[in-house]
C-alpha cells in the first residue's frame, strides 16, 4: 500500500489515522491511490504541473537577484474536511468577521467599547494602520472589511484555532479557484464520485457583494478592481479576479475624481462613472492626497469622494486597524461585547509583550515560543522559538525590550500535516488553511479554503513566498446518500 509506513508522530494527520487507515472524508480518496504505486502519483503530478503551466498561473516572490514569476506551487494529494464539521467553522468565521467590523465602526465612530474598557484605546491610537481620517465614516452594512482571509490551524487534539485575521488586502482566493480547477482536470472521476462541496461560485458571490456596497441607486454598479500594477506580487489575482467578475482591471491613472467628488474611469467613449472600487492596494498609496504625497499608484481625491459617500471602497480605508496582531488577541472579548455571544472558533493563546508580565515570560521563554510583529505578513519578521539560533533569541528580546507595543507571542503549536509527494515518497507536510469570507448586504464563507503547506520537511512556514506550496481543499460530506 501506498501510505502503509506513513507516520506523524505528535500531530493530527488530515487524511489518515495511526492505525493506517483514513478519516472518514478521506476514506474515497484513499481508497483511489491504495493500489498505486509513487510513480503513478508522480504521473499526476506532472499532469498537475502541466495543466498549470498551460492555465499560467503563476506569482511573484521577491529576491535580492530581483523579481521572480514562478508557476504556482502546487502538491496534488487534497487535504479533506468532514462537511459536519466545517459548519460550525463556517460559522464562527462569520461571527467572527461581524465582530470585527463592529469594532471598526466603533473605533471611528461611537468608541464604545474603550468606555468599557474592554480594549485599551492605546493599543488602537498606537497602531500603524489607525487613520484618523476615516472618523465618522459609516460604510454600507457596517462593513468596513468586506473580504476577509482568515488563517486557520489545528493543534495536535485536531482542534481548529485562529491564527490571524487577514483584513486590509488578503490574496490568495484565485490560487483556491485554481487549485480546484486544476484537481477537476487531473482526477475528475473523484468529483464525480464525491460529494465536494463546490467553490466555482466564489467570484459572482464577491461581485455580489461589492455591488451590494454601492452608494449609488443604479440598477447595475460599476465595479472596478484597482491593481498597483504587474510588478505586484499578486497581479495575476487582481486580473484573475477582475476577468472572472466581468470587471475593468484599473491602475491609478485610469481613474480620475471630478469636480463634483464621484470617481470616473476613462475608456475610449470618454468618462465613466465607479461606484465601487474593489482595491488591492494598501491604504497610504490610494490617495496622494490624504496619505503619501509621492504615491504615483492611487488617485488624487478617492478618499474625498469616498468620505462624501459618492463611492464605496473594499476593503474600506482603515480597516487596517483591526488587522493588528495585538488587536487579535482581543477579538475574543469583541466576540462577547459587541453581539453578546461566545466564541465558536477559538484564537491561539497570545501573550502580549506591551504587558509586564506576559513580556517577562516570553523573554524567559522564547526559545519555546513563537514571536511575530504586530503587522508583518507574509510570514516575515517572525521567530519560531524551537527553530531559531541562540543569536537570533538574543536579537528578537533586544527587539522586544526596544518596543514591546509591536511583538505578541504564541506556543509553537504541532500544526496538522496532510499527506504530500515528496520526492519518490508520500510524507507528512504541515499545513494551515485560508478560508475567504465576504460581508456587503448579507455574509458568505468559502466551504474550504487555501490550504498552504510547508514543503520543508519539520518547517512550520507555509507561506508560498518562503518556499510553501498549496494543496485543494475538499469540505466532503459523508452523510449525503447517493441517489439511485
Amino acid at each position: 500500500m501506498l501510505v502503509q509506513d506513513y507516520t506523524s508522530p505528535g500531530c493530527f494527520d488530515e487524511s489518515l489515522i495511526e492505525e493506517g487507515g483514513a478519516r472518514p472524508a478521506s476514506e474515497a480518496l484513499v481508497a483511489y491511490v491504495s493500489p498505486m504505486d509513487i510513480k503513478d502519483v508522480q504521473a499526476l503530478q506532472k499532469l498537475a504541473d502541466a495543466t498549470i503551466a498551460r492555465m499560467g498561473v503563476s506569482f511573484t516572490v521577491y529576491s535580492d537577484q530581483g523579481n521572480i514569476d514562478r508557476a504556482w506551487p502546487f502538491d496534488i494529494w487534497p487535504r479533506t474536511i468532514e462537511a459536519s464539521e466545517w459548519r460550525q467553522v463556517e460559522k464562527g468565521l462569520a461571527q467572527r468577521l461581524k465582530a470585527l467590523n463592529c469594532f471598526i465602526d466603533d473605533v471611528y465612530n461611537e468608541r464604545a467599547i474603550f468606555k468599557a474598557g474592554i480594549v485599551p484605546d492605546e493599543v488602537v491610537y498606537s497602531s500603524r494602520n489607525f487613520r484618523p481620517e476615516c472618523v465618522g465614516m459609516k460604510p454600507k452594512h457596517q462593513a468596513w472589511a468586506n473580504i476577509c482571509g482568515t488563517d486557520l490551524v489545528r493543534d495536535a487534539s485536531g482542534r481548529f484555532f485562529v491564527l490571524e485575521d487577514n483584513l486590509r488586502v488578503p490574496s490568495g482566493v484565485s490560487y483556491m479557484l485554481e487549485n480546484r480547477a486544476v484537481m477537476k482536470q487531473v482526477v475528475p472521476e473523484l468529483f464525480e464520485n464525491l460529494h465536494i462541496q463546490p467553490i466555482g461560485d466564489y467570484s459572482n458571490r464577491l461581485l455580489s457583494m461589492l455591488s451590494s456596497m454601492s452608494p449609488n441607486e443604479v440598477a447595475v454598479p460599476e465595479v472596478v478592481v484597482l491593481t498597483p500594477g504587474i510588478y505586484n506580487s499578486a497581479y495575476y489575482e487582481h486580473a484573475f479576479l477582475a476577468h472572472e467578475m466581468g470587471a475593468e482591471l484599473v491602475e491609478g491613472g485610469d481613474l480620475l475624481v471630478g469636480e463634483d467628488d464621484y470617481v470616473y474611469m476613462r475608456n475610449i467613449e470618454g468618462l465613466k462613472r465607479v461606484d465601487v472600487i474593489y482595491r488591492r492596494i494598501d491604504d497610504e498609496f490610494i490617495d496622494p492626497e490624504a496619505f503619501r504625497d509621492d504615491s504615483t499608484l492611487g488617485v488624487p481625491g478617492l478618499m474625498r469622494a469616498w468620505r462624501a459617500g459618492n463611492v464605496a471602497i473594499a476593503n474600506a480605508p482603515g480597516c487596517g486597524v483591526a488587522d493588528d496582531k495585538v488587536v487579535y488577541a482581543y477579538v475574543p472579548d469583541m466576540i462577547r461585547f459587541y453581539l453578546n455571544e461566545e466564541p465558536l472558533v477559538s484564537n491561539v493563546p497570545t501573550y502580549l509583550c506591551s504587558r509586564e508580565d506576559e513580556r517577562a515570560y516570553v523573554l524567559a521563554n522564547i526559545e519555546k515560543l513563537v514571536v511575530k510583529p504586530a503587522n508583518e505578513s507574509g510570514g516575515y519578521g517572525m521567530l519560531v522559538g524551537p527553530h531559531a539560533t541562540a543569536e537570533q533569541h538574543h536579537e528578537f528580546r533586544g527587539l522586544i525590550a526596544n518596543n514591546p507595543r509591536n511583538y505578541i507571542a504564541q506556543p509553537t503549536l504541532s500544526l496538522s500535516t496532510v499527506p504530500s509527494l515528496c520526492g519518490d515518497a508520500i510524507e507528512p507536510r504541515h499545513v494551515d488553511l485560508r478560508p475567504f469570507i465576504l460581508q456587503g448586504a448579507n455574509t458568505y464563507v468559502t466551504p474550504g479554503g487555501l490550504t498552504r503547506v510547508a514543503m520543508v520537511k519539520g518547517s512550520l512556514v507555509v507561506n508560498s513566498s518562503q518556499g510553501g506550496g498549496s494543496k485543494d481543499t475538499w469540505i466532503v460530506d459523508t452523510e449525503v446518500d447517493d441517489v439511485i
